[in-house]
């Protein structure tokens, strides 16, 4: 699946529900839905900065592409990244690099987070496009 095709499936399964209680139910079922990760990947190098909650990211690298997997001890967090590595994952460096993650603009996530988990979805935006920018 094409990284705009992942996108367009998130918008289109964000659709379904009108209410925002409802989106919420969502993303914290995005979050449970996680893999298990490995506690010995919960290292300082790992955490993301300028998250309020604690989240942990690991990338891999294979074939060209990265492969994410992440955790985090705040479960709507949880399911915020999960939503980013389920769009991001198998993607090229250069394709998330090239991307300008308007998507969640088109869910209307920033405007309806408190400021403070809108800052954590940019710290864990710009630690996406890091990892992306290393592997270039």
């Amino acid at each position: 699946m094409t990284l705009k095709e992942k996108q367009q499936q998130i918008i289109d399964d964000f659709s379904l529900y009108e209410e925002w209680l409802d989106k919420y139910e969502y993303i914290i079922e995005l979050g449970k839905a996680l893999p298990p990760f490995p506690e010995e990947l919960k290292t300082e190098d790992r955490l993301i900065k300028g998250c309020q909650s604690r989240v942990w990211l690991n990338c891999e690298v294979s074939g060209g592409v990265l492969n994410f997997t992440a955790d985090s001890d705040a479960i709507i967090t949880k399911g915020i990244i999960s939503l980013l590595i389920s769009v991001y994952s198998g993607q090229t460096p250069q394709e998330i690099l090239n991307d300008d993650f308007s998507f969640l603009d088109a869910l209307g996530l920033k405007e309806n987070l408190s400021p403070t988990r809108a800052g954590g979805l940019a710290s864990m935006i710009a630690t996406i496009k890091a990892k992306a920018a290393e592997n270039e």
